[in-house]
């Protein structure tokens, strides 16, 4: 098969741990007989580098003539890049929203999995790390109140800021029925987290969720409101299947589960349409202080990178010979910095994606 896939490999370590996807992929398309080519785009600082914005239409109708993107890390050091010296339509992170409105990108799912061999590495109790966990956060992606209008002026002599969160129930029902498909393939449970004690927004969500739970008489769902959900990660992920909620809860929240798998170098991340498009990144950021060293962890990209093969490419035999090889190599004790503990073999990012390619 032939797969066609708009690479952007972005900023700080972007670059490296894309690098080591490739690798993989490439070693999976020689197994199994795929070809991968691969378009390289800028988006991010390295676009405002050389034309000035983040992300220029070109890229953007370069990405939707492909089949997948592959993205690594956008962004900087907020406090000493000159990229943040912009206006904030200027700025690497506005690349971000716009590809993902661009291509209708509003179902972003995060898969948080504690590895058995991370689990000296997650920071919760022992006798909570022991259950393990397995979820699916589904985060609304394109509505709320990052795409809101927003505006800052002075109100009567006091500088005040605006910002705009919008809902309609078309782009709630769409990722309630993601969200319930995904529980369908899973343990058939649904935690809907919202905050409908207070918004409005929220009370509109609950009401959807509720209609697009009736068609799914299999799957359990449960409401839970954003603050008790976050304490309930930390206190027992173990009962979480998947979680659906809307943009800024869902940003927060996915971070906060990829760190009790024990890194957020260990968090894959998949973005889609309403078609088999995807766009598919790790969570973590473009960690600026460690970039060009070859310490980054490559792990959430390359994972990232098997959900490609499935999501998109219906590739599932080949997204699991990759998720079965990061496991043997966690099995065989190799680690990068961000998960090195007494014991194990601390590896380099590249090293990493060689060993993952080899047991491919």
């Amino acid at each position: 098969m032939n797969c066609n896939i708009a690479v952007i490999k972005g900023d700080g370590i972007g670059p490296e741990v894309v690098s080591e996807a490739m690798k993989v992929l490439d070693a999976v398309g020689a197994k199994y007989g795929h070809t991968f080519n691969y378009e390289q785009l800028l988006m991010g600082g390295c676009s405002i580098d050389v034309h000035g914005v983040p992300l220029t239409d070109e890229a953007v109708a370069r990405a939707k003539a492909a089949d997948a993107v592959l993205l690594g890390s956008i962004g900087g050091n907020t406090s000493t890049s000159p990229w943040y010296k912009l206006p904030p339509e200027k700025r690497p992170e506005a690349g971000l929203l716009k590809i993902r409105k661009e291509l209708g990108l509003f179902a972003n799912l995060r898969p948080a999995f504690l590895y058995n061999e991370l689990k000296g590495a997650c920071p919760l109790k022992e006798e909570i790390a022991d259950k393990g966990f397995d979820m699916m956060i589904m985060r609304e992606l394109t509505g709320g109140l990052y795409f809101g209008a927003r505006e800052t002026k002075e109100v009567d002599g006091v500088m005040t800021a605006v910002d705009t969160l919008t809902y309609n129930e078309n782009e709630i029902r769409r990722i309630a029925i993601k969200g319930f498909d995904i529980a369908m393939k899973r343990r058939k449970k649904v935690t809907s987290v919202d905050k409908a004690n207070v918004l409005d927004s929220s009370r509109l969500w609950r009401k959807i969720v509720e209609e697009v739970a009736k068609d799914y008489p299999e799957v359990t769902y449960e409401h839970m409101l954003v603050d008790n959900c976050a304490m309930q990660l930390v206190k027992d992920p173990a009962q979480f299947d998947v979680v659906l909620t809307e943009n800024m809860f869902g940003d927060i929240l996915s971070d906060e589960a990829s760190m009790i798998t024990g890194s957020i170098g260990m968090l894959a991340s998949a973005s889609l349409n309403e078609t088999k498009f995807g766009m598919y990144e790790p969570s973590g950021g473009s960690a600026p202080d460690i970039a060009g060293q070859n310490k980054a962890n490559p792990i959430a990209t390359i994972l990232s990178a098997a959900m490609m093969l499935r999501y998109t490419f219906d590739m599932d035999k080949e997204a699991d010979a990759i998720e079965a090889a990061v496991q043997q190599v966690l099995v065989e004790n190799y680690r990068t910095c961000d998960i090195v503990s007494e014991g194990t073999e601390l590896v380099s990012c590249s090293q990493m994606g060689d060993l993952i390619a080899e047991r491919v």
